[in-house]
């Protein structure tokens, strides 16, 4: 590799507050709203033009689809954006559990809101490119924007970036699978000009099951009770559109589900493209999966066009902005989740919120449905070495199958409200994130209507 010096320069320093969190996504999102709510300075960065991550930017509009009626779900920050989404229009039934799909579209004015209320200073279009570290504690960061290039300074950092960025390039530990054996990316998109009550008719003469994710190159684990359970999924046609010759042979990985249908005619959140060997936190690789994504994704809409009821006129109505991406690196965290935690109930006394029994990833299905459920432990979301930061959202400490759980939208809330009040009693009690009182940071998330235990 050649390299090129990159000569050493004084910058101006931004803005700084008591915590810094980076990025926005669900988990990055309840960070500031629930440090700001703590009493605390925040700053918000977000790379892209709008908050949300996962929901607004890759259109992944089912934030809980896993609730049924024996459901004991999280609380908190995480239900607000789902109850704020359905008052102020942004949301429909989900068809295959009792939660709202969230439009993807108006949650960006959503979160807007929630972030405006909290008084958090917010910068959008604005890259993280590099942590500043000083006696192995993190200071800030350094972040690129249409402004130059800046100082962020912060008393405590949160790393929602998803992908543990700013662990990473601190130095702490991670852990990231080889790329053949990440979980596959997904480009979603969206239909418009359904005829939804013929779409509706097809679903119903032809119901589909979990069961039916078996097969044609799939492998699905269940716990047994998901089997007969109705679920939107779509293959059929593609195994239509591949006979036919309108899909190539070679391209086995088209099917999936979709997420909803308004009165409109618009039939979102279509998960059917997924793109295995996908590293996202490499340039080429991500640029070629958003190429080859929406190539696919064509391909699939002619499919729905050719052989599913109802989609004879439809047309794509958007890509996703950005590629959707599963799994990446995880901090080798003080105490990392393993499987046995996320399928057995585990418990923790330093447990910052709960989580379904809910897995969905690596080929293993297992729905909420008997009221089982796990804690998630402040120490998941401590990374070694690197003093001052903490890490939320997908990122955080634990083994394959409990990343199939902490992975999903609601979890990653679960987390980022956590850090978010942890960091913020932190600086208020003057303590490292390692030695911060935990009782004190469970009595503020109760306060703010987190469930614990």
């Amino acid at each position: 590799m050649d390299l090129v010096a990159e000569p050493a320069r004084n910058i101006a320093v931004l803005t700084r507050a008591d915590v810094v969190v980076v990025g926005s996504g669900p988990g990055g999102l309840a960070a500031a709203i629930a440090a700001a709510r703590t009493g605390v300075s925040v700053v918000l960065l977000e790379r892209n033009g709008c908050f949300g991550g996962n929901i607004t930017a890759v259109g992944v509009e089912g934030f809980a689809w896993y609730r049924h009626e024996h459901t004991v779900d999280t609380e908190g920050i995480g239900i607000e954006f789902e109850e704020r989404a359905k008052k102020m229009g942004a949301a429909q039934p989900e068809p295959q559990s009792d939660s709202a799909a969230l439009d993807g579209e108006l949650f960006k004015y959503v979160a807007d809101t929630l972030v405006s209320e909290a008084g958090i200073e917010a910068l959008l279009h604005c890259s993280v490119v590099a942590p500043i570290i000083e006696d192995d504690e993190l200071r800030g960061v350094i972040v690129e924007s249409k402004s130059g290039r800046h100082a962020v300074l912060g008393s405590r950092i949160i790393d929602a970036s998803g992908d543990a960025d700013i662990a990473a390039r601190a130095g702490a530990p991670t852990i990231m699978a080889p790329r053949e054996a990440l979980m596959a990316a997904s480009v979603m998109f969206h239909l418009s000009g359904v005829d939804k009550q013929a779409f509706l008719a097809g679903v119903a003469a032809d119901p589909q099951t979990y069961r039916d994710w078996e097969g044609a190159g799939w492998t699905m684990e269940t716990s047994g009770k998901e089997d007969a359970m109705f679920s939107p999924f779509l293959r059929k046609p593609f195994e239509q559109a591949m006979a036919a010759g309108i899909i190539p042979r070679d391209v086995t990985t088209i099917g999936g589900t979709w997420g909803a249908i308004s009165d409109q005619g618009e039939l979102t959140y279509l998960n059917l493209v997924h793109l295995v060997g996908v590293d996202g936190t490499d340039v080429r690789s991500l640029t070629a999966g958003e190429i080859e994504g929406r190539h696919q994704a064509v391909l699939a809409a002619e499919a729905l066009r050719r052989f599913t009821p109802g989609c004879a006129q439809a047309k794509i109505r958007n890509f996703g902005m950005t590629i959707g991406i599963r799994d990446t690196r995880k901090i080798d965290a003080a105490y990392n989740l393993t499987a046995d935690d996320v399928r057995e109930q585990g418990r923790f006394e330093d447990s910052i919120g709960i989580f379904p029994e809910f897995i969905d990833g690596y080929g293993i299905l297992v729905l909420p449905t008997t009221g089982r459920y796990f804690q998630v432990p402040y120490r998941s979301m401590l990374p070694k070495q690197i003093g001052n930061l903490l890490v939320a959202g997908r990122s955080i400490g634990g083994d394959r199958v409990s990343h199939a759980a902490v992975r999903n939208m609601m979890c990653c809330t679960v987390s980022g409200q956590g850090a978010g009040v942890a960091a913020a009693v932190s600086v208020r009690s003057r303590r490292r994130v390692a030695d911060v009182d935990i009782g004190a940071v469970q009595s503020e998330l109760r306060r703010q209507g987190a469930r614990l235990h």
